[in-house]
């Protein structure tokens, strides 16, 4: 086992201690790891229902239950990768653009390190902010997007700012390249086709949630896998990407999605041997959750992403 690893909870019972992201060591440092779990509890973004700024304890407490070893994968995390929980960006609540700035600045050290970050939201808006602190360290990047929404609106009531408009402002500021990335399952009633049109002009790939039900996985990782291979790739997630009967703990959920498996084999599938420099999950509401269970979704994810990662330093091939 490597250093910076987990508490054994054969030692100290998983419902001991302090809640750190799969009771991780919670130390502020980018020395000797491969990944850092940051947490961003902002939700000023939200434009129906607010409280994923609790969206990062919640995920971190329901995380205790997972361990190392990845059966599916035949991986255990630990004796590839070392990590810790390094604590949340303190942003300014209800000030968009000064939690931007902090966001950025808190995140940009990880990007310019060789660790991996893993970040809890938090609402969507910030991986605009987020996004920016890659482009720094690695240019443009391309984008895995796993949502019900496709985040490309220009403007929220006369706002630019909000989950809603993330990657309008990323194409716009040149922090992605469009013709690398990719959004899968997006879905849902809109105020307008515009959120479609202006991605879609600009080269992104849409992979819509009926065409992905209709598809089935392995054609849909197929899609994937060719459009981001090769490139620098940034996982966001959206856990409304699962069906609202799966996580009732979200702000704006949405009908007609997928399993907590369905998205377990895309994040897996996707992401195997690709370039990966980070991710974020986003949109976890504690309030409104049942039993934990989207919590629980949410770090599974997690899980899965990190799996990934040490089969991607051990030499994984697909």
């Amino acid at each position: 086992m490597r250093s910076h690893a987990p508490v054994n909870s054969l030692v100290s019972p998983r419902f001991s201690g302090i809640s750190t992201f799969m009771r991780l060591p919670a130390v502020r440092t980018l020395t000797d790891v491969d990944f850092v779990v940051v947490g961003v509890p902002f939700d000023t973004g939200t434009s129906y229902r607010p409280g994923c700024r609790f969206g990062p304890r919640a995920i971190r407490e329901a995380s205790s239950i997972l361990k190392a070893y990845n059966p599916v994968l035949e991986v255990d995390i630990f004796e590839q990768c070392a990590g810790v929980d390094y604590g949340d960006i303190d942003i300014v609540p209800g000030y968009q653009e000064k939690s931007y700035e902090r966001i950025t600045a808190g995140l940009a050290p990880i990007f310019a390190s060789s660790a991996i970050p893993i970040i809890l939201g938090g609402d969507h808006s910030i991986t605009l902010a987020t996004l920016r602190a890659a482009a720094k360290a690695h240019g443009p990047v391309s984008l895995l997007h796993f949502d019900s929404h496709s985040d490309t609106a220009s403007e929220y009531f006369g706002e630019r700012y909000n989950h809603g408009t993330p990657f309008y402002w990323a194409i716009e500021e040149g922090l992605i390249n469009p013709k690398t990335s990719i959004q899968v399952g997006i879905r849902g009633p809109l105020y307008d086709g515009n959120c479609y049109d202006y991605p879609r002009q600009k080269g992104l790939e849409i992979l819509s949630g009926w065409e992905l039900h209709d598809i089935g996985l392995e054609r849909a990782i197929t899609r994937i896998r060719d459009k981001i291979a090769n490139t620098k790739v940034f996982l966001t997630f959206d856990i409304d990407f699962l069906d609202a009967a799966f996580v009732p703990g979200t702000g704006t959920p949405e009908i007609g999605g997928f399993s907590s498996y369905e998205a377990l084999k895309l994040v897996q599938a996707s992401c195997l041997g690709q370039h990966m420099i980070g991710m974020d999950l986003v949109e976890v509401l504690p309030s409104l959750d049942t039993a934990e269970i989207t919590s629980l979704a949410a770090c599974g994810i997690i899980h899965e992403f990190l799996s990934v990662l040490a089969c991607n330093k051990r030499g994984a091939t697909v």
